[in-house]
C-alpha cells in the first residue's frame, strides 16, 4: 500500500501552460510528470479574469468550482454555465475553452486524464468515506474544509486543500466536518 499526505502550504503557484493565470498542482500520476507526459493530474486554479483555457489535446478535464461564484465555460463554442458550487463538470480539453467570471475571481479544482491511457471518477463528498483505490488504480481526497481526518493512518488531520493520495489497499476512513473532492483513478 502507498499513502501520501499532499499539504497544501507544500504547494508552489506556477503559471498555467497558456500563462494566462496560477495553478498549484496536487499530484499527477505518474508523480512529477510535465504537462504533456501526465497520465492524470489533479490541480487548484485561480481564476482571476476572462480568458482562454490551456489546450490540452487527448485530455478529458472535470472542472469544480470551489470558490466564487462560477463560470460561463464556452468549450467548442458551446456556453456551459457552472454557477453550481461544488459540481464537477467535464469537458474535453482538446476543444477551445474559454472562461468567463460570473462575479468575481474562482478557485477551481482541476481533473485531468488522458484518455488512451485512464479514467476518472470525481465525486464531491461529506460527512465518512471509506477510501478505496480500484485494483491497478489509485484514488486522491481532497479537503474542501479544515478537520478532515483520516482514520486508519495514525489519525491524520487534513486541513483546507490538503490532500490524500493511496494506491494498493485503502488507507481507511476520512471523516469530514465539511466536504472533500474524492478522485478514483483506473486504467482504460
Amino acid at each position: 500500500m502507498t499513502v501520501r499526505i499532499l499539504r497544501a502550504a507544500d504547494r508552489a503557484p506556477v503559471p498555467w501552460k497558456n500563462g494566462g493565470g496560477i495553478v498549484r498542482e496536487i499530484a499527477t500520476g505518474p508523480e512529477d510528470a510535465g504537462t504533456d507526459a501526465f497520465d492524470w493530474r489533479v490541480s487548484l486554479a485561480d481564476v482571476t479574469a476572462d480568458g482562454p483555457f490551456s489546450a490540452f489535446p487527448g485530455v478529458e478535464r472535470v472542472l469544480t468550482v470551489v470558490e466564487g461564484a462560477g463560470m460561463d465555460l464556452v468549450v467548442g463554442g458551446e456556453h456551459h454555465i457552472v454557477d453550481e458550487p461544488l459540481w464537477p463538470h467535464g469537458f474535453p480539453g482538446d476543444l477551445p475553452t474559454e472562461g468567463f467570471l460570473l462575479g468575481g475571481p474562482v478557485v477551481n479544482l482541476n481533473v485531468m486524464y488522458r484518455r488512451a491511457r485512464t479514467r476518472a471518477e470525481t465525486a464531491v463528498v461529506c460527512g465518512t468515506v471509506r477510501l478505496l483505490p480500484p485494483e491497478g488504480g489509485a484514488v486522491l481526497a481532497v479537503s474542501l474544509d479544515d478537520g478532515a481526518e483520516l482514520e486508519g493512518a495514525d489519525g491524520v488531520r487534513l486541513d483546507r486543500y490538503d490532500a490524500v493520495l493511496a494506491a494498493g489497499e485503502s488507507p481507511g476512513v476520512l471523516r469530514m466536518m465539511g466536504q472533500a473532492v474524492v478522485v478514483t483513478f483506473s486504467g482504460v
